[in-house]
């Protein structure tokens, strides 16, 4: 099946202006359950008030944020729509900086642009010519889906992704994780053996290149051939793996981890 587009504009920087399309460079293999009866009948949910005690049709529906528990602003739709961004179906490019610099906790979700034309554009070509030579990305911003994105523009193979970012407020704080922030005020010393184990074994385990094709997803692997087999009637097995050995402190667990590692890497 033919790849579809999901929205069409263009790229912008000086007076360069770059026609595109953008196609989802990621789909979702989650599969989906449905919630059934004991019977095997699907569940169906109602809109229910638990106050009133009664199902709220569509029509009566409104949008509420909750400001303090139990209690709600209510949002109508004209109000929404008297704040809407204005959609100018281009991707505004801010700044270039080097690609050393996009954080991959940043990156929500990630497009393919397309050239929007016939013929390939000269500027598409040459703008993936100019990421590349220079090892910069392209940040940006576009209204996509009513809401104003912050982009990166990256060369990719022959042509450009772009990965939608998280804005920095809605990235959380690592030191508001206690287990992480209490760190700070630990002080263990580490073992020179130690550490040459450790750097032992992460040679060991270094590849020249990435190579994601080398890795799948085993769990959606088992739960496909068991789906298929139920829907057969068949009985399907799992072998089970033997549980990791525990108890190890560090020395211990890097000498038999250098061990086991120079029989070969293993990837799923």
């Amino acid at each position: 099946m033919a790849a579809r587009s999901i929205w069409k504009g263009s790229i912008s920087f000086g007076l360069v202006n770059i026609p595109i399309k953008l196609y989802s460079a990621t789909e979702d293999t989650t599969f989906s359950f449905n919630q059934l009866c004991k019977n095997g009948h699907r569940i169906k949910y109602k809109k229910w008030c638990p106050v009133e005690e009664r199902e709220v049709p569509y029509e009566e529906l409104k949008k509420g944020y909750e400001i303090t528990k139990d209690s709600y602003v209510v949002i109508e739709k004209k109000e929404l729509e008297g704040i809407k961004i204005k959609t100018t179906k281009t991707i505004d490019i801010k700044e270039f900086v080097s690609i050393v610099e996009l954080d991959p906790l940043f990156v929500e979700k990630s497009y393919y642009a397309a050239p929007d034309s016939k013929t390939v554009d000269k500027a598409y070509i040459f703008l993936v010519s100019i990421l590349k030579s220079t090892g910069k990305i392209a940040i940006g911003k576009v209204v996509l889906r009513e809401k104003e994105q912050l982009v990166a523009l990256r060369a990719y193979q022959r042509g450009i992704v772009m990965h939608v970012l998280h804005y920095l407020d809605e990235v959380k704080p690592m030191d508001e994780i206690k287990e992480i922030s209490t760190i700070a005020g630990i002080k263990l010393k580490l073992e020179e053996q130690e550490l040459a184990l450790g750097k032992t074994l992460v040679d060991q385990l270094t590849s020249e290149q990435l190579d994601i094709g080398d890795y799948s997803d085993s769990y959606a692997t088992q739960l496909q051939h068991m789906i298929e087999a139920k829907a057969q009637g068949k009985h399907h097995v799992i072998a089970e793996e033997a549980p990791a050995e525990g108890g190890r402190d560090l020395l211990d667990a890097l000498k038999a981890s250098v061990r086991k590692s120079s029989k070969g890497k293993r990837k799923d």
